[in-house]
């Protein structure tokens, strides 16, 4: 396709989530990049324009640059589909589900793919039973929220209420997860296709929200290092657990892989980062792409219905 093919675009960044510093970045390398390979590309944040003046605004097409609730969970998406504009990403379907932990892990378990143990919390769970049940340390966190907010690594039952209330704080549904100790592996897909998975390395295993995005402590190994074969293998597992939730476009799983070689699903983003800290642009670089090719791609695929 040529530029002027994808017509008015519109970036959508910004937004009402716990996610909004994120996204603006994310938007705005993304609608950068869009205008450098010479789009018609325009900046567009639903916290503070309605969806409907897209339509009444010309744009022929929209780039998902938000994060979170109201961009990641089915909402906006619906709305483009009301409108009838071509969007990027997943669908209503594969948006909601992915954005919710709990029901991504049924999902994923029917289906017989790996995943870790999980109990639902709730103010008058049995502490101990579930500390008991998940073995320590254990995760708690936010079913509904991404980039690690809301997130307590557990390590004895007596702070479980306390990690209980910060998760509650973000999100009614709190899950309690068995925690997993490994390599952190991260698999983007583009198409039908994913790419080379990333590495990562926080400092002190602690790869929360500043570690995410905001310092350059974190190391990150694309080739990740693992043999050929198994590469392939974890690749082929993301794939199915993509198409177990219906996503289409592009998007990126998490994953830990235990010393002997076992991997778990941890959660489907079908939104990812898109900043200069960000595994899509990385994966998407060790397979050939530059990030302007990656953001072109996207738009490529972008769909109605």
């Amino acid at each position: 396709m040529t530029p002027a093919d994808y017509g008015k675009v519109a970036v959508l960044l910004g937004g009402r989530s716990a996610e909004r510093e994120i996204s603006l970045l994310s938007g705005n390398a993304v609608l950068q990049a869009l205008r450098e390979a010479g789009v018609d590309a325009h900046g567009f944040d639903p916290a503070e324009r309605e969806v409907l003046e897209l339509k009444r605004e010309g744009f022929q097409r929209v780039f998902i640059a938000l994060h979170g609730r109201y961009g990641e969970d089915g909402t906006v998406q619906g709305a483009l589909e009301l409108i009838g504009l071509p969007y990027t990403g997943s669908g209503v379907m594969a948006s909601a589900l992915s954005m919710d932990k709990l029901r991504t892990k049924m999902v994923w378990v029917a289906c017989g793919l790996p995943t870790p143990r999980w109990d639902v919390l709730t103010a008058s769970s049995d502490w101990r039973a579930v500390a008991a049940r998940l073995g320590l340390p254990l995760i708690v966190k936010p079913a509904h929220e991404g980039s690690t907010l809301g997130l307590t690594k557990v390590m004895h039952a007596d702070e479980l209420p306390g990690a209980y209330a910060l998760a509650a704080d973000y999100d009614e549904l709190v899950l309690a997860e068995e925690f997993i100790a490994g390599t952190e592996l991260t698999a983007a897909f583009l198409g039908q296709e994913a790419l080379p998975l990333v590495r990562i390395e926080a400092p002190e295993g602690k790869y929360d929200y500043q570690n995410k995005y905001f310092t350059d402590a974190t190391r990150y190994f694309c080739p990740c290092g693992l043999p050929a074969a198994e590469e392939q293998a974890i690749r082929a597992l993301v794939m199915r657990a993509a198409h177990a939730l219906g996503c289409r476009g592009w998007g990126r799983a998490d994953l830990i892989r235990r010393a002997e070689g076992a991997v778990s699903l941890l959660e489907m983003n079908t939104s990812p980062g898109m900043t200069g800290h960000s595994l899509v642009p990385m994966a998407a670089k060790a397979a050939g792409l530059s990030f302007q090719q990656l953001v072109l791609r996207i738009l490529e695929m972008a769909h109605v219905g």
